[in-house]
């Protein structure tokens, strides 16, 4: 808004211009057009009112500072058209162009932009600009790749740059499969094709899954966009698009595959034509899946897709944990993740890096309010209650959970201000929430009494959706952001049954604490319980004796695979040294 005292002002000074009328320059074109002298003075007198009212808006908005680094991040990003071609990336948002110098907000710089080998370095750094800079704003984590898990991914880049989207190869077996036959012969590209499904979350995890199952079986992975993926995340792999062409023969009937489906692979197991001339196999590997479909987690059963060169997969599930009780790939999974705790962690940081409006959110956010901190502190909120909230009891869950395990300090009601000796240790708390509630009362406490031990606690919020949005893209920017932005912290406190928190905890390597699911609207005691591993939780296992052909524990089958924390039918892998202590 315009500064009215600076109108007024310069109302009330009009008459000192009046002086301009004796300029003799300004005085013969005057008499020549036999314009009045004084009528010219009143135009020229306006003209530099408006040159006066222009300048006071100017230094006003050049002063203007906003309340939120967010709200600025979305009006500029809505406005930018994120290229297709990988190669022509440039600066949309204006907020990359001194990365290149030493950043001044970071103390995590170091030089490892490859993460151990685990990416390789043929990409032009402009078209994703997060795949190497994140090195500057997270720890360097303390696991490392196999080397093994290193040679096998530059052999799978190896395979998609031959097979992959509009090769030879490929084009074939997409004319094989427009004209609804299976080739004559074998070929040496054969392909998972990952469908688009379910929540953000959700679709990172069973991403992450489909890769591992495609390093496994010698797959190129090929991704269904949706209506947002490549607007979210950078492509993974040098050269060739891992992005399923938009004429894909069958890609219209992507949303009518389901069990009942001729091609389903429950479906077939079910009626016993696993020797179909059918020219894809549909996976159904969603939450309500039968016994028949769950049956690819049994060697014998799966057996038969090796001969077919379109295999198309539904998932909301992070199946990973099922995969290692597989007989014929538990030789390779060792190899590759020695540490079984780290599989979606590698996986995570070799596949999903924020494409340049999504790091313009996290580095934006990040070096306003996060970066100076001492130590940063991520707790993320998931409720399920479906009335309005913030809840009491989840509030005292939460000052609970972080108060008991040290995470953040008690509060001094009794006293204004505390003196400190030595530093005072500053702390920043990065809330995400779809409510605000949870963060007001948080940010209150601190602002209106003194920390115990004279920290000083800073909480933030990028974002408050007030609910789940999924037709948004605005609304996936946020969440795939504050995700990363959670992941970038030192200690993490998340929410049961959440993939939200899942995704964080294992691109940041964290051991979070686990918010336990609220009953009957009460607060749990003990609120929350140490994660045994960074790895997310396999929701819809099977339970299942491959060679018995019965029901079993499939969390007491190898040391590995345990049951999760939050979920106690769900699987997760661990350390087998970890579970033996547990």
């Amino acid at each position: 808004m315009v500064d009215m005292r600076r109108l007024n002002k310069n109302t009330v000074d009009l008459p000192k211009f009046s002086d301009l009328g004796d300029n003799d320059a300004s005085r013969d074109p005057q008499t020549r057009f036999g314009l009045n002298p004084l009528k010219l003075m009143g135009c020229f007198v306006v003209c530099l009112m408006g040159l006066s009212v222009l300048f006071s808006i100017s230094v006003i908005l050049k002063d203007f500072k906003s309340n939120s680094i967010w709200a600025v991040a979305d009006a500029r990003v809505l406005d930018v058209a994120l290229p297709r071609d990988l190669g022509q990336e440039d600066d949309p948002l204006g907020v990359f162009v001194n990365h290149k110098k030493k950043l001044q907000s970071s103390s995590f710089e170091h030089d490892d932009k490859l993460l151990n080998g685990l990416l390789s370095g043929k990409f032009d750094e402009d078209s994703c600009l997060s795949r190497y800079q994140v090195a500057s704003y997270r720890k360097e984590s303390s696991y490392k790749p196999s080397s093994y898990l290193i040679s096998r991914l530059r052999r799978y880049e190896a395979l998609h740059k031959r097979c992959g989207p509009n090769t030879e190869s490929y084009n074939q077996l997409v004319a094989d499969l427009k004209a609804g036959k299976k080739p004559k012969e074998t070929s040496d590209c054969n392909y998972l094709v990952w469908i688009s499904f379910s929540g953000l979350g959700n679709r990172i995890l069973t991403l992450g899954s489909a890769f591992l199952y495609a390093l496994l079986t010698d797959r190129v992975l090929l991704v269904d966009r949706g209506a947002d993926l490549d607007d979210l995340f950078c492509e993974p792999f040098p050269e060739v698009s891992w992005l399923l062409p938009l004429d894909f023969p069958i890609i219209d009937q992507f949303k009518s595959l389901n069990q009942k489906s001729l091609e389903c692979f429950g479906n077939m197991l079910k009626t016993s034509n696993t020797s179909s001339s059918l020219p894809y196999v549909y996976l159904h590997l969603v939450h309500d899946y039968d016994d028949h479909d769950k049956l690819f987690f049994c060697d014998q059963d799966q057996s038969f897709l090796q001969n077919v060169p379109w295999v198309v997969m539904k998932s909301d599930n992070y199946f990973i944990p099922s995969l290692f009780l597989m007989p014929s790939f538990e030789q390779e999974l060792h190899k590759l993740f020695p540490e079984k705790e780290t599989v979606f962690h590698f996986i995570g940081r070799y596949l999903f890096f924020p494409t340049n409006p999504i790091w313009g959110l996290i580095t934006r956010y990040y070096n306003s309010y996060l970066a100076e901190a001492d130590e940063k502190i991520g707790i993320q909120v998931r409720v399920f209650d479906t009335r309005v909230g913030p809840f009491q009891y989840v509030l005292d869950q939460i000052l609970a959970c972080s108060l008991d395990n040290n995470v953040l300090p008690n509060i001094n009601p009794n006293e204004s201000f505390i003196t400190s000796t030595g530093n005072k240790k500053s702390k920043a708390v990065l809330l995400t929430s779809l409510s605000s509630g949870y963060f007001e009362k948080i940010r209150d406490m601190y602002w209106e009494h003194p920390t115990v031990t004279g920290e000083v606690i800073e909480v933030f919020q990028p974002s408050h959706e007030g609910y789940q949005q999924t037709e948004k893209k605005m609304h996936h920017r946020k969440a795939w952001a504050e995700m990363y932005l959670l992941s970038l912290t030192d200690k993490l406190i998340t929410s049961s049954w959440s993939t939200f928190g899942y995704v964080a905890q294992s691109l940041g390597g964290l051991n979070p604490w686990i918010l336990y699911k609220p009953e009957n609207e009460t607060t749990p005691n003990p609120a929350c319980t140490r994660a045994m591993s960074i790895e997310p939780c396999f929701h819809a296992p099977p339970f299942f004796d491959c060679k018995k052909r019965t029901g079993t524990d499939t969390g007491a089958v190898v040391p590995h695979v345990r049951h999760c924390e939050d979920m106690s039918w769900g699987l997760k892998l661990v350390n087998p040294t970890i579970s033996s202590i547990a």
